[in-house]
Formats: C-alpha cells, sequence, structure tokens
C-alpha cells in the first residue's frame, strides 16, 4: 500500500476558483463627497483574504469558509468562498468613485453576530456590516449543498449613511509616501482605522458602534518622551517634524479587552509599539540590531519592510519582521515580552536569511511555527516557500511546485487538425481560465470590453468562429494548396494562443498570500483566480526536489533504515536525471502508448535507445556512477514501487466502526462539497498521478538500462531476473495506473440532460442500482465544467469522508486542512485505483449516464487490471448497449458471468446469499442481464442470452422454464412465430407451458395470424389449445373478436366436422341472446349454415349435436354471459338435461334465424327482439311486417297452420281498399318483398290490385279442396263488411258451398244467401254445375248431390223472420226453386227406384 506520510513542507499548487468560468459580479456604487486628486500617486494592485474565527470547527456554519479580495483603483472585488457549499450571491463589486483603495486598505473584523469589512482609502474610510453566517443559517446541522453568501443583502446598505463613511480631513491628513494601514472593532463595537498621518504619527478615526448614535471622532498618536515634550517648546514645526524616518511603512494591530496595541514597522528600521487607550508609544526597538551591522543598511530607507503578527492564547503575541537589504532580506520572529511596570521588549526567536528577490507578500504561523513567503524572482515567476522558523534556520526553504503556465507553443503534426489541436489544449480543464480566453476573443474581434457570457461549450465555439473569421477575413483567393492552408491556419492559431498567453501570465500575478493559523490552509491569490497549497507525498517531494536540494533532504523521513533513505535519495536523482533527458517527443511517445494499450515496456526501450544516441555529455555515465551509489537496486526500486502502489487486497471501507453521532455525521456528510473542493481535490489527484507517472517511466528506462548494461557489481546478479519476473511488468503496470487516473483527471464530464438521466435510472433500476448515491444535474456548471474525477468525488467519495474520520478518530478535534486534505485525496487514490477491488467509479460513470468517458476508462484500464475484470466487462456492455452495439454488449455480457462469484461488483448485482452454488449465482447474473436486456428493448439479444443461459441450467428445470418462457415470449414478440411454437414445446413447466400456449393463442389472434394458431400440430397440447380458444370466446365481446370462427378453422383443418359444428351452433345461439343487432343476425344465420354444412358432412347417425346447458341460457335480454344484474358470478345448476339437437331441428333454427334476419331487413326496430321468440310469435312479427313469403316458409318448416297469415293478407287487402296514397307506398314496399315469379303485374295496377293477386296466387297454391284458407279469407272479409270479389266467391262456392252458405248467414247477409241457394239448386239440376265442383247434376244414373238443408232452413227461417217486400220475393223464389227441386228428386228417385227394381 502506498505510503500515507506527507511532509508538511512539502506542497504543491492547485487552481480553487475561477477555473473556467467567469464570476457573476454584482456592482455597487458608493460615491463619497470628495474630489479626485489630481497628479497623486498609482497604487498597486493589491489582495487579500480572512478565514473565519470558525474555520476549523467541524460543526461550524463557517467551517472551510472565508473571504478574499482585489482592489486596483477605486474598484474593491470581495468574493465569499466555501469549500463545504456552492453559494449563491457571493461576489460583489464596489466602486468608490473619486477614491483609489489602499494596498491592504481592506480588513475584515469578525463579532459575534456581525461580519465588518473596512476599507482605507486615499481619501476616505468605509465600513460596511454584514451578516455573520451562524446567524444567517442556525440549524446545528450543516447538509445543505447551497447557501447564502453573507454578500446576499449588501444592496440593502446605504452606502452613503454617515456613520459609515467619512473623509480623512486635511489636517493631519494622510501621507501619501506609505500605503499601510490597518483596523479594528473595539471591545464597545466601534470601528477604528489607522494609517500614517503627513506628520510621520498614526492618525485614528474612529466610528460609533453600528447602530448607535454618535459622531465620527479622529486622534493622532505621538511620540511623547520627555525630550520630544522639550524640544516641541522652543523648535519650531519644520525643525520638529519627525520626518520620513519615523513614518509608518506597516502596520499591525492586537487587540485586547479595552486597548489595542498598535504595531509600526517605519522607516528607520524601528518597530514602535503604541496603546491606543493611553495614547503613548509603550516600545521603541530597532530592527537594526538583529541584523548583520552596516552603514548601507543604517543609512538604507527601509520602505520594504513588513510586518505580522501572530497570536495563541498559550504561547502569546508574537511578531513576524521582514527586513529588506541592499544584499538580502531576513525574517525574524520575536516575541513579545512583558515586564513589570507595563515595560514591553522583543524576545527573537528566530532569524531565517533570503535571497535578494522581491517580495510580495510573507505570513507565519504559531501553530506549525512557519514562515510562508510569495515572491517574485528576477523572471516574473512565482515562488511560494516554507520554512520552520523553529528547527530550520541552517536548512533551505521548501519550495511549493507552482502550477506552470502553458507552454509558448504549441506543435501539431502533420496529421492533426490545427484547430482540433489547439482547442483541445486551450481548453484542457485548469490551463486557461476563462477570462484570458474571453480577453483574447476580445482582442481579436476588436470589441473592447464588451462582456461575454458564455457557457463552456459556446466558449470553445466563439473561439472557433472568431479564429476561423479572422482567417478567412485575410485570405484573397478562394482557392489555395492545402499547405498553405495549413500554414495560415497554424500561424492565426498561434497569434490567438499567443494572446491567451499573454492573458494568462497576466492573471496568474500573485497578489497576496492568505494562511489560516489553525488549519494551516494556505491560499494564494492571484490577479485572476485563487490557487490553493496542497500537501504533496513524500514520493512526490523528493522527485519534484530540486536536485540541488535533495542533499538536504532527512533519511530518517524515508525510512527508519538510514541506508534504505539513503538509496531511495539515490534512486530520485537518478530518476531525474533520466528525467531531464527524455526529450518532449519521447516523453509525448510514453503517453500516447498508454492512450493507445501499447506496451509502455516497449515504449521505454525505445527511449533508452534514444537516450543513447543522443548522448552527447555523457549523462548515461553519470546515471550509472550514481547507480553505484545505491547499495540494493532492487531492494530499493521494490520499495519506491511498494510505495506508489495503492493496491489493497479488501475494500479499504470494509471493517470500519461507522457509528457516529447524528449531528457530526451530517455535518461530515457536507464536508468538502462545493465545486471548488472537488476541484481541488481533483487536481491534487490529478498531479500526483502526473508525477508518479513519469517517476514510473524514468524508473522503467532504469531498469532496462540497468538491464543492458548487466554490470554483476552493480545489481547483484539477481536484477535481470527479477526485472523480467517482477519489477518491469509491476513498474508498467503502475505506470498504466497513473495514466489511467490521471486521464480521469483531466476527462471532462458529458452534459447530460434530464430526462436522458432518467431514463438511465429507469433502465438502471432493473439492476438493483439507482438506489445509490448518483450524478445530479444540478451540480452541472456550477463552476465551469467538471471532470468525471470532481463528479465521483463530488457525489460519491464526499459522502465516504467520514471513513477518514472513523479510523483516526478525530471527527471532535478542529480540522487540519495538511492532513485532512492529504487523507481524502489518497482516499480518492484508493477509490480510483484500478487495481482495487472496489469498482465504485466506474459504477459511478454508469449511473451518471457518462458512457463515452466510461468506455474509454475501462479501455486504458486493461493493461493494469488484474481485478474486476469480469465487472469491466459488464460495464463495457452496458457501454455498447447505449451505443446501440447489441452484439458487441452480448459478448461482453457472455464474458462477464465467469467471473460473477468472483468479484464485489457482481455479486453485489446479483444480491448473493451464503450457501449458493456458483451455477445458481451465474443463473441469477444471467437473470439480470436479460432483465436489462428486455428493459432496453433488445428482443433478439435476450433470446440469444437466454439460450446461452440455458447451458447453465441442465439441472435446474425450474430455471430452464423461466427461460424457455422468456425466449418463448421475445420470438412472439418479434412474429417469429414457429420458433415460438417450437419455444413453447420445449418448455417443461406444464403450467408455464399452458400460460405460454394461452398467450400465443391470444397474441396470433389479435395480430390476425389465423394461419399459423390453426395449422400448428399441437402435439398433446390440442385439447388445452381447444380449451383455452374456447374460454376466450365464451369470456369476450362476440363482435369484436372471432375465437368462435377460429375453433371452426381449428376443427375444419382437423376433419372433426362435429365439433366444428358444436361450435357454430354455440356461437349462433349466443349470437341471438346476446347480439340484438342486424350484424348479429347475419352471424348467427352463417353459423347456423355453417353448422347444417358440417352435420351434412357427417353419416346421419353421427349428425347430432349436444345442445349447451341450461346454464349457458341467459334468461334476459342482453344480459352479460358472465354476471348477473347484481354483478356476482351466475350460479351453475348442479343438474342439468342432456338435449340432442338432430339435423332437422338445427334446420329450423337456420331457418327460424334466417326468418328472423329477413324480418330485420325490413323493418327497422325489430333487433332487439329477443332471442327467444318462438316460431309462432315470428309469423305473427312477419304477417305485421308483410314478409309473407318468409312467414309462409316459417310455417312449413315447423308445421304451423298458415290461416294467420291468410288472414293477416286479407286483412291488408282491406286495408288498401280504404286507405289513402301513403298506405300504398308503404304496401308497394310488402307487395315487392312478396314478389313471385309466376305472378304477372300489369303496368296500371294498383296496389290493391297487386295485393288482391297475391291473395289469388297463395289461395292457389296453398289452399286444399277444402277451402279452409278460403273460408279464412271470407270470413275475415266479411267480418270487416268488405264485399266478397267475385273470383272469390266463384273460387269458394266450388269447393264449399255449404260453407259459404254458414258465412252469409252468420253475417246476415239473407240477400247473398238467397241468390246462392238459387244458384246451387239450378246447379244441382243441371244449369251451371260445373261452376259449383258438381261433375254431373241431379238425375237417376248419376252419383248423388245434396243440398245444405240446415242451412236453407235458416235461411228461409230468417226470410221468414225479416219479412219485408224484398225477403218475401226472395222467400217466395226460394220456396220455388226447391219445390222444383224436390219436384226432380222424386222423378229421379222413382226412376233408380225402378231401374233397381
Amino acid at each position: 500500500m502506498a505510503a500515507s506520510v506527507v511532509l508538511e513542507r512539502s506542497f504543491i499548487e492547485v487552481t480553487g476558483t475561477e477555473r473556467e468560468i467567469r464570476r457573476n459580479f454584482r456592482e455597487f456604487t458608493v460615491q463619497p463627497d470628495v474630489r479626485p486628486v489630481v497628479g497623486g500617486p498609482k497604487y498597486n494592485e493589491s489582495a487579500g483574504g480572512y478565514y473565519y474565527r470558525e474555520n476549523s470547527n467541524l460543526q461550524s456554519v463557517a467551517r472551510n469558509r472565508f473571504i478574499h479580495w482585489t482592489s486596483h483603483d477605486d474598484t474593491l472585488e470581495l468574493v465569499e468562498e466555501s469549500l463545504d457549499c456552492n453559494l449563491s450571491n457571493n461576489a460583489i463589486r464596489l466602486k468608490i468613485l473619486n477614491c483609489c483603495v489602499l494596498p491592504g486598505g481592506v480588513h475584515v473584523c469578525e463579532t459575534k453576530g456581525r461580519v465588518i469589512v473596512m476599507i482605507v482609502t486615499n481619501q476616505t474610510v468605509h465600513r460596511f456590516v454584514l451578516p455573520h453566517p451562524s446567524r444567517m443559517y442556525r440549524s446545528e446541522i450543516i447538509s445543505d449543498s447551497q447557501m447564502q453568501s453573507i454578500f446576499t443583502d449588501i444592496g440593502k446598505a446605504n452606502f452613503r449613511d454617515p456613520s459609515n463613511s467619512y473623509v480623512i480631513p486635511a489636517v493631519p491628513g494622510r501621507a501619501q509616501s506609505t500605503t499601510t494601514s490597518t483596523a479594528w472593532i473595539s471591545s464597545f463595537g466601534e470601528a477604528l482605522f489607522a494609517f500614517p498621518s503627513t506628520t510621520g504619527s498614526i492618525f485614528i478615526i474612529k466610528m460609533p458602534p453600528y447602530n448607535s448614535d454618535g459622531a465620527v471622532t479622529s486622534v493622532e498618536l505621538k511620540q511623547s518622551s520627555v525630550m520630544q515634550r522639550l524640544l516641541t517648546g522652543w523648535m519650531p514645526t519644520s525643525i520638529r517634524d519627525p520626518g520620513p524616518g519615523h513614518l509608518p511603512v506597516s502596520l499591525a494591530v492586537h487587540c485586547l479587552e479595552e486597548d489595542a496595541f498598535i504595531f509600526s514597522l517605519c522607516q528607520d528600521h524601528k518597530l514602535r509599539m503604541w496603546s491606543y487607550k493611553d495614547q503613548m508609544c509603550l516600545m521603541v526597538a530597532d530592527m537594526l540590531e538583529f541584523v548583520p551591522i552596516s552603514k548601507a543598511v543604517r543609512q538604507t530607507s527601509g520602505t520594504e519592510h513588513k510586518l505580522r503578527l501572530a497570536h495563541s492564547t498559550s504561547l502569546g503575541l508574537y511578531l513576524g519582521v521582514y527586513l529588506h537589504t541592499p544584499r538580502q532580506g531576513q525574517f525574524s520572529v520575536f516575541q513579545l515580552v512583558c515586564a513589570e511596570s507595563n515595560r514591553y521588549s522583543l524576545d527573537l526567536v528566530s532569524s531565517i536569511f533570503t535571497n535578494q528577490e522581491t517580495l510580495v507578500d510573507f505570513t507565519f504561523t504559531l501553530a506549525t511555527t512557519e514562515i510562508w513567503a510569495l515572491w517574485l524572482d528576477d523572471e516574473k515567476q512565482t515562488i511560494v516557500k516554507q520554512i520552520n522558523f523553529e528547527h530550520n534556520q541552517a536548512g533551505p526553504w521548501s519550495q511549493v511546485t507552482m502550477n506552470l503556465l502553458p507552454q509558448d507553443e504549441i506543435d501539431a503534426t502533420d496529421e492533426q487538425d490545427p484547430r482540433e489541436t489547439y482547442l483541445e489544449y486551450l481548453f484542457t480543464p485548469g490551463r486557461f481560465t476563462v477570462a484570458a480566453l474571453v480577453k483574447a476573443i476580445q482582442i481579436m474581434q476588436r470589441t473592447g470590453g464588451k462582456p461575454l457570457d458564455l457557457s463552456w461549450e459556446e466558449l470553445k465555439r466563439e473561439v472557433t468562429n472568431t479564429v476561423e473569421n479572422e482567417l478567412h477575413g485575410s485570405l484573397s483567393v478562394y482557392e489555395m494548396p492545402e499547405e498553405e492552408f495549413r500554414e495560415l491556419q497554424m500561424e492565426y492559431w498561434s497569434k490567438f494562443y499567443t494572446c491567451c498567453l499573454q492573458y494568462q501570465e497576466s492573471l496568474s500575478h500573485p497578489l497576496a498570500l492568505l494562511v489560516h493559523p489553525q488549519s494551516t490552509m494556505v491560499c494564494l491569490l492571484r490577479r485572476g483566480f485563487l490557487s490553493l497549497m496542497v500537501p504533496c507525498p513524500l514520493i512526490d517531494h523528493l522527485y519534484l526536489t530540486p536536485t540541488e536540494h535533495l542533499c538536504y533532504e532527512d533519511e530518517s523521513l524515508i525510512s527508519d533504515d538510514v541506508d534504505v533513505g539513503k538509496d531511495t535519495i539515490c534512486l530520485i536523482q537518478c530518476l531525474r536525471m533520466i528525467g531531464d533527458c527524455v526529450s518532449p517527443d519521447m516523453a509525448h511517445l510514453m503517453e500516447t502508448a498508454c492512450r493507445q494499450l501499447q506496451s509502455p515496456e516497449k515504449v521505454a526501450q525505445q527511449i533508452l535507445e534514444n537516450m543513447i544516441t543522443n548522448d552527447v555529455d555523457n549523462l548515461m555515465m553519470d546515471i550509472h556512477n550514481k547507480v553505484q551509489d545505491i547499495r540494493n537496486p532492487i531492494q530499493t526500486i521494490s520499495y519506491l514501487l511498494r510505495d506508489m502502489d495503492y493496491e489493497t487486497g479488501v475494500d479499504i471501507d470494509q471493517n470500519v466502526d461507522q457509528a457516529q453521532p447524528m449531528t457530526t455525521s451530517m455535518n461530515l456528510s457536507s464536508l468538502y462539497g462545493s465545486t471548488t473542493a472537488a476541484s481541488l481535490v481533483s487536481q491534487a489527484v490529478g498531479k500526483i498521478s502526473m508525477s508518479r507517472f513519469l517517476m514510473c517511466r524514468d524508473l522503467l528506462i532504469l531498469e532496462y538500462l540497468l538491464l543492458r548494461t548487466s554490470d554483476v557489481d552493480i545489481v547483484g546478479g539477481e536484477l535481470p531476473h527479477h526485472s523480467h519476473q517482477d519489477l518491469l511488468p509491476r513498474t508498467s503496470q503502475i505506470l498504466s495506473s497513473y495514466y489511467v487516473i490521471y486521464w480521469g483527471c483531466q476527462c471532462l464530464a458529458s452534459t447530460v440532460p434530464s430526462d436522458v438521466l432518467e431514463s438511465n435510472l429507469q433502465h438502471l433500476s432493473v439492476l438493483d442500482l439507482s438506489d445509490t448515491p448518483h450524478f445530479r444535474p444540478e451540480h452541472r456548471y456550477l463552476s465551469g465544467p467538471q471532470t468525471i474525477v470532481e463528479l465521483f468525488f463530488q457525489d460519491v467519495v464526499r459522502k465516504r469522508i467520514f471513513q477518514i474520520f472513523a479510523r483516526s478518530g478525530a471527527a471532535e478535534a478542529p480540522l487540519n486542512w495538511t492532513q485532512l486534505i492529504s487523507d481524502v485525496t489518497f482516499y480518492l487514490l484508493q477509490k480510483l485505483w484500478p487495481n482495487n477491488p472496489g469498482f465504485l467509479f466506474p459504477e459511478f460513470l454508469m449511473k451518471s449516464c457518462q458512457y463515452t468517458q466510461l468506455q474509454e476508462f475501462i479501455h486504458l484500464v486493461q493493461p493494469c487490471c488484474q481485478v474486476n475484470v469480469g465487472s469491466c466487462n459488464f460495464m463495457m456492455g452496458q457501454c455498447y448497449l447505449v451505443t446501440g452495439e447489441g452484439y458487441k454488449a452480448l459478448e461482453c455480457f457472455s464474458n462477464a458471468a465467469s467471473e460473477v462469484e468472483r468479484e464485489e461488483f457482481l455479486e453485489k448485482l446479483i444480491c448473493v446469499e451464503n450457501g449458493e452454488t456458483a451455477s445458481n449465482r451465474r443463473l441469477q447474473y444471467y437473470n439480470k442481464v436479460l432483465s436489462l436486456l428486455e428493459d432496453v428493448g433488445l428482443p433478439e439479444l435476450v433470446i440469444k442470452f437466454a439460450t446461452l443461459a440455458i447451458t447453465e441450467s441442465d439441472d435446474n428445470w425450474k430455471s430452464q422454464a423461466v427461460l424457455r418462457t422468456l425466449i418463448f415470449k421475445h420470438l412472439l414478440d418479434m412474429g417469429n412465430n414457429s420458433q415460438a411454437y417450437e419455444a413453447l414445446t420445449m418448455i417443461p413447466d406444464p403450467s408455464r407451458q399452458l400460460d405460454c400456449l394461452r398467450q400465443l393463442v391470444v397474441v396470433l389472434c389479435e395480430r390476425s395470424q389465423l394461419q399459423d394458431l390453426v395449422e400448428f400440430p399441437y402435439v398433446n397440447l390440442e385439447n388445452e389449445v381447444v380449451s383455452i380458444i374456447e374460454s376466450r370466446a365464451r369470456a369476450v365481446d362476440l363482435m369484436t373478436h372471432n375465437y368462435y370462427e377460429l375453433l371452426y378453422a381449428f376443427h375444419i383443418y382437423r376433419h372433426n366436422y362435429r365439433k366444428a359444428g358444436t361450435i357454430m351452433y354455440e356461437y349462433g345461439m349466443r349470437l341471438g341472446r346476446e347480439v340484438r343487432t342486424k350484424e348479429g343476425l347475419e352471424k348467427q344465420v352463417n353459423t347456423y349454415l355453417a353448422c347444417l354444412n358440417c352435420m351434412r358432412l357427417i353419416r346421419s347417425k353421427y349428425a347430432w349435436i349436444v345442445q349447451p346447458t341450461s346454464g349457458a341460457v341467459y334468461e334476459r335480454a342482453g344480459a352479460s354471459p358472465k354476471r348477473t344484474h347484481d354483478g356476482e358470478s351466475p350460479v351453475v345448476p348442479k343438474s342439468s338435461q342432456i338435449e340432442i339437437l338432430e339435423l332437422k331441428d338445427l334446420e329450423k333454427e337456420y331457418v327460424l334465424s334466417q326468418t328472423h334476419l329477413t324480418l330485420v331487413q325490413q323493418v327497422q326496430g325489430t333487433a332487439a327482439i329477443a332471442g327467444s321468440t318462438s316460431a309462432e310469435e315470428m309469423v305473427r312479427l312477419l304477417i305485421q311486417a308483410g314478409l309473407f313469403n318468409a312467414a309462409i316458409v316459417l310455417c312449413q318448416t315447423f308445421n304451423l297452420s298458415l290461416t294467420p297469415i291468410f288472414e293477416g293478407l286479407a286483412y291488408k287487402c282491406i286495408v288498401l281498399q280504404n286507405c289513402g296514397e301513403a298506405a300504398y307506398a308503404e304496401a308497394w314496399q310488402w307487395l315487392a318483398a312478396n314478389q313471385e315469379s309466376s305472378v304477372v303485374t300489369a303496368k296500371d295496377s294498383s296496389a290493391t290490385d297487386e295485393a288482391w293477386r297475391l291473395m289469388t296466387s297463395y289461395l292457389d297454391k296453398y289452399d286444399s279442396s277444402l277451402g279452409l284458407y278460403h273460408r279464412c279469407v271470407i270470413d275475415k272479409l266479411l267480418s270487416h263488411g268488405v264485399p266478397l270479389p267475385s273470383w272469390l266467391i266463384n273460387s269458394y262456392k266450388a269447393m264449399d258451398v255449404a260453407a259459404l252458405l254458414h258465412l252469409y248467414l252468420r253475417y246476415d247477409l239473407l240477400e247473398e244467401a238467397s241468390e246462392l241457394v238459387l244458384e246451387y239448386v239450378d246447379a244441382v239440376l243441371g244449369k251451371g254445375h260445373q261452376y259449383f265442383g258438381i261433375e254431373k247434376p241431379l238425375s237417376a244414373t248419376c252419383p248423388q248431390v245434396w243440398l245444405p238443408y240446415t242451412a236453407i232452413d235458416h235461411l228461409l227461417q230468417a226470410l221468414t223472420d225479416n219479412r219485408n217486400q224484398h225477403n218475401t220475393d226472395l222467400l217466395e223464389k226460394l220456396k220455388g226453386k226447391l219445390d222444383e227441386y224436390f219436384h226432380q228428386l222424386r222423378i229421379s228417385t222413382n226412376l233408380l227406384l225402378s231401374s233397381q227394381s
């Protein structure tokens, strides 16, 4: 495991803020009542900062929170930063018109409920009172990721309030030759400003407490010694002026309960201490007493001296003094000592000398006894150093590894596109600020200071458009050789890049250094952004330390064994020498090899060959000689590799007691929660990864160099073997691992729309992986585009920081920046290390929808990752799914199956339980992947993967049933019906097989793929299919589904005609009872006809079916076959009578339904008639509708009398004789329905004539010799008083004259009866006998004839009873005719008798 030892004196710089976006400053203006100073001095740009007192308290809302500012001329920019949450409204820009903010003229003081910002300008002083963070956020638990800054409500402040602004009076005025100042808040809440006056003394302005009445007062602190008082009495003012020597060049204040000590370091190299309360000088100390005395120093004005204070309740007050001399600078640390009678003196703690560089700022701390200093060297390069002023008086300064400016030029090969090359370099995270890019755009576009508020992607497009427009604007021709155009591209892109580089250099100018006294957090305030100093691990410190300083390193810090420490330093020196020999091209070659998965070992040999070839200074010999100083190269190299290897055998979070108080746990969960902190940690990991990548590269070259020399004296005869078997592969693996981590720190995350993210999480929910913390869109672009490592830290690792505190038990101790950021960096490196069992980073990339980055990550870790191979395959499969490469995904998922029981991520994926076999685990894995493929919607892959999974479930029939069911389902969904049927037949579970069979039937029916459904063989499944279709047929709507027809086709295909007929009969029966529509009747007729056809195909003795039981009969019209009127299932009768239906019965049903359909087609509104209508009722309905032909057919089928038909027709004839034209129109309709081909219709005939003609045809066709239907017709006519047509009388009297006579008598038609009797008697006597159906008249030789005597008697009696003249005449005629008949009868009788005798 990598060593966690961190040298507190070794640090690297990481950019904290303003890495990629421009701050959204809110602007405010203060306009004091002053005029600008004409010809006044120009002040340099200045910066400063303030840490809250509770900055290192874990339970405080001000934790890891500070304010920093920059000032220039009349503008002051204040920013509040937090490493734990993103602050809103945290940047303001204040312009104080007609004034210049003094360098160092901004001071921040903190009270219990307020933060006071005090500003000193060249003409005014100002006070702004802001709420304290603890007052804005009173909760004990800090859990918000977004909070309001203390600057949020600054716009409500009254900037012109006289109590908060004051114009410095002209007398005594402020000294123009110095810019130093200080300010503080007294114990009474008064704001006090101190600065040098024109008289050389200290001028103090006091403002009354905030929100209290009072006037602004001022006081001047002057020397009050006895000699000065004597001189004051007689010397003129011009002579007693203390002069520039007494002028303070640096002021500092230390507050007491009721007093304040003001320290002034003056140009005369003396330090003076003043008491504000007593307004007197308490101490004067000559700093030159602590400096090697020289006249040059004494006579030189100390205008560049600096003074700092540090206080500790346990140690007291310390003063740090920087004395600038012409030859060197000196830092001195003093302790203020108080003797009796308030006599104060300085006790020198340490003096440290420095070279002659330009000191920008310095500070010192008592907690670590360190001096931090910021310099600019002769080349204007930023230098930050620190030294322990207690122990390192003779040792060297420890220099911080600073961020280098981007390289001066970019080389693009012929194969590279200049635009892509420059854009990639310009927009690499942390290389250029947006401010520099925007400024370069404005210069090239010549738009001046027009603000550009662009997103990261928009800015990239704007850069491209700017350069391209400038390029095309310079072209005078539209066609040119490709080489010339490329040169132009390089020229203009280089021009833009140079501009960016200039502004980046300007923005990188250092202004101030800010060090927290307790947590030792070090901030470097540059002109355009903020940087923080992050501790550097031991190995990196040694590698980054200049070679000349390595000799000062303490070997005991490296190892307890001094020899091992010395060997390590020698080895590092060898690596540094090799690194200096590697050319940029060769260095790029190694990075390219790692990116393209080439062997680093081969590239190392190539680089070594290049070094040897180009060795003109005998560097190889120097390296060879340095290696001879290493006592045991194998052990040293192994030690170095072991220290750089972060591989752990188990998850580092296991076996950690996570018990913490609730408030502590909640506060820890928000620690380092801001995007700034994420960027810091990511950059720290990136820098460590890059430095160690270079170390591994140089180490790999060194190992091959040792192999090449084969010097047994050097390597002990063992190195070649170890190099091949252990050292070389291990070095190569570690090198690749660090390259992967560095790549992640540079790789930008993709913007993910919220809908895409939600869709991704929905897919992952199938894997039960979406319940863990995941990437949230609101984190995007809060401080510019973030890298994937930043997002990983922010969303995953940060929430596990409590693990660090759980190990150390330091949750209640003050936060130590140096130790904590080192632990967090170490923890993140372990989580990112490819060869560790944890798999959080790839899992996070998958959940956050960063599939392109995940794919590249898995691609890069292949050479160095020996664990989680299956998990990587699974992740790659998921990437392929997203990119639409399903078959590649299937291959990856298949390859991962063999590692299920070995890897933690795959075990978590399938929720492994104790005791499960490897086969069961793989089956669970297959099921998870199948669920994922189903959710994504790739049925072909599901089928292939399920087929593969079946091979793992040879002995598990339940799993096989599940998998084969899945195959069947997706084959069916894809429309592969035949394959789906084959899969169905292979399902070993009968219940699942039946379910699938049911699904097959339903789906094919819905798709109308009935031919496939009918033609499948259904071996041993035919009864189940029939049962399924029957149950579906009886459960669904008859008019929207055709399950009965399907069953019919099913049985017909198998030549089972009786079952087919049975199904059609049931179908028709249900249609008649449930579907009361014309369409239903049409279907019913067709079903009965199909049933008849089936029965006729069977031998007669088998042509029968069983009628459905009475339980299937629904008594109510429109009743549901499944529910009663209460919604309950009907009770099936326990016993029912079986009724056999033969062919003739089926024919009757067919005719009945056919006549019903005819009725519905003719008469609207009759479709709703109950399906249980009998034949008799149907005849009546047909007669009413005038459908006499259909009624006759129905009567004949059911052996019913035709009498109702003739009566109905007779009635319609009667109606037609007595109605108007309207009835004729209706009559023509039913007449047309009964038209017969044998009846000829005349052109001029009326509806009445046609009706009588129809009557005639029916009587001729259907009446018997007895004239039954004639009688009923005549009876109907007579009942309505309608005269009988002659044709009807003539027709009927030939059939049954007696019956006709009876009808006349019934309706009192005496005249018609008399005439009938007279005609009949004449016919009997031989006159017209053929009209009455008498073959031969009365005679002795012919058959007997007879008269209806009873009826005639009734007629005679009626005529007698109703006597009148007409009746009397009729009576006489009848009697005479009868007498004639009887006379002839006697003659015939006698002749007959005589002949017989």
